[in-house]
């Protein structure tokens, strides 16, 4: 019976480690923007923004409405099914590209860091669907906030 109880707690350890490395693992999006599309930093951000550009948060609905970039509007890159990877494929996923009619404006998207792809895919998917000016903040909602920059 010990050892059953030993093997019992031994097992749920393993399980609680494996966890975690599969959680630590999550993949980074690439370094380097997407052809067609420009990488750019808070201050760059804040600059478009002041020009007049639109600031897309990918983010789910809920994450949205914990807060965003001040003046941010939200289209979900959701839901999310193709690999996270920068081949990944878009006909498996959701981006609802209805409220940004004008292909010659200034957008930036934006989600929860280098780990997050939806912001990555976003632009990709902009890019790709004609989109001339696209910029991607990778960097996103932690280094906003880390900032000390406007939120809303």
């Amino acid at each position: 019976m010990k050892s059953i109880k030993q093997l019992l707690i031994a097992l749920v350890t393993f399980g609680f480690m494996m966890a975690g490395v599969s959680h630590s693992a999550s993949p980074e999006t690439p370094a380097a923007a997407p052809a067609g599309v420009k990488l750019v930093s808070a201050a760059q951000v804040q600059e478009l923004q002041a020009k007049g550009a639109v600031v897309v948060d990918t983010r789910k609905a809920s994450e949205f409405g914990e807060g965003t970039i001040k003046g941010a509007i939200s289209i979900p890159y959701d839901p999310e099914k193709s690999a996270k990877a920068a081949d990944f494929d878009a006909t498996q996923d959701k981006f609802d590209m209805g409220k940004l009619a004008d292909k010659n404006a200034a957008i930036v998207v934006f989600c929860n860091s280098g780990t997050c792809f939806k912001s990555y895919k976003a632009a990709v998917v902009l890019a790709k669907n004609g989109y001339k000016n696209v910029n991607w903040y990778r960097d996103g909602v932690p280094d906003w906030k880390a900032r000390k920059l406007p939120m809303e």
